[in-house]
């Protein structure tokens, strides 16, 4: 247990163990990753790739540019008006995508966590192969550094960033009239991604089929406290990584007494009886070293408490879900911490659910 006086005294160093530990462990990819001139150089000549430049949303928003790192793979850059900046994504096409003659594909979205980027499911694991298994388009977008999934409440005035609109409306309209994304949805994510992937779901039923969290926060106003501080999980939330990575804390949801509506209506346990009807996975470990974790990278035990703490809102979500007949697949595994080996492994468990729910399989 991490003593209130610990966390008070060291909020800074407390993020700073974590991200040595989560780089160590490919939690976290370096903000704002860029292609490399080697993956640039990778392009393919073969025309299995549509252009996606000039492809635009309906409130503007478009794809200005676009990369083909091989025949299956696609990154293009979004001018977000949502977000009022640009944000990229990196895109699996369907097997067989080029010569195919369906109308349209089921889409799988695939969330990072937090301090990731677009390109981290492709960097720590095999999802490339995976896809290749089904007729499924992946669509794996930046979700910000801390960006939490949603339109911020920043006082009410709902400006930018809107990961929300950007990724459910926008995002969405530019794979349905560039790839013929189609209806057919699932959608995936770890961590922070796995809050995005419940709350998204939870908010947008009508959008999805199918969702899955892995290590997910997916009880973001659990009174009680965590092994990482002792502190509610939202002030712990604010005051760890929020505040000092430069964000006004409270224009996320608000303050987490004052507008406690808003975290709730963003908070996946709070949304279960919205996700009767879909098809959900959910895994977590309970913190301690198991079977695939790297030797020596979490110095700290952060991982570990952080891995201990999330179990607790799965299984608070499981709960909920359970008590509304929602259809969940769980894998609570037991010994393993926040670490990218057991998200691999629980993607591959999670992929064949997800992708029959969909019809891509």
């Amino acid at each position: 247990m991490v003593s209130r006086d610990e966390v008070a005294a060291g909020p800074r160093l407390e993020r700073r163990q974590f991200l040595r530990a989560a780089s160590a462990t490919g939690v976290a990819v370096a903000a704002g990753a860029q292609l490399t001139s080697g993956l640039a150089a990778a392009a393919t000549d073969e025309p299995s790739a549509p252009d996606l430049v000039g492809v635009a949303a309906d409130d503007g928003s478009r794809v200005i540019a676009q990369h083909v790192l091989d025949a299956q793979t696609i990154d293009i850059t979004v001018d977000s008006a949502a977000l009022g900046q640009t944000a990229n994504a990196r895109i699996l096409l369907p097997r067989g995508f080029s010569s195919a003659t369906r109308e349209t594909w089921p889409l799988f979205y695939l969330l990072h966590g937090g301090l990731g980027s677009y390109v981290d499911w492709t960097e720590s694991s095999d999802v490339a192969t995976l896809a290749r298994s089904a007729d499924v388009l992946v669509v794996m977008p930046d979700g910000g550094q801390l960006g939490f999934y949603t339109d911020w409440w920043n006082d009410g005035a709902g400006n930018k960033p809107a990961w929300e609109t950007f990724h459910l409306t926008e995002l969405r309209e530019i794979l349905e009239r560039g790839l013929r994304a189609g209806e057919e949805r699932a959608i995936a994510g770890l961590s922070m991604g796995g809050f995005g992937a419940m709350s998204y779901a939870g908010r947008h039923p009508e959008l999805f089929r199918a969702a899955a969290a892995f290590s997910g926060n997916l009880d973001v106003t659990q009174p009680t406290v965590t092994p990482v501080s002792d502190d509610p999980y939202p002030t712990w939330l604010m005051e760890t990584f929020l505040t000092p990575m430069g964000y006004d804390a409270l224009a996320l949801f608000g303050d987490p007494t004052a507008q406690a509506d808003i975290w709730a209506a963003h908070n996946p346990v709070d949304l279960v009886e919205n996700l009767r009807g879909l098809t959900l996975y959910v895994s977590c470990g309970n913190g301690e070293p198991g079977p695939l974790d790297p030797s020596d990278t979490d110095p700290s035990g952060l991982l570990a408490q952080l891995e201990t703490a999330l179990l607790a809102h799965n299984e608070s979500f499981v709960a909920g879900a359970q008590s509304f007949d929602v259809d969940v697949t769980t894998d609570f595994y037991g010994p393993g911490t926040h670490t990218w080996p057991y998200w691999d492994r629980q993607l591959h468990a999670a992929f064949p659910i997800l992708m029959r729910a969909i019809g891509a399989l």
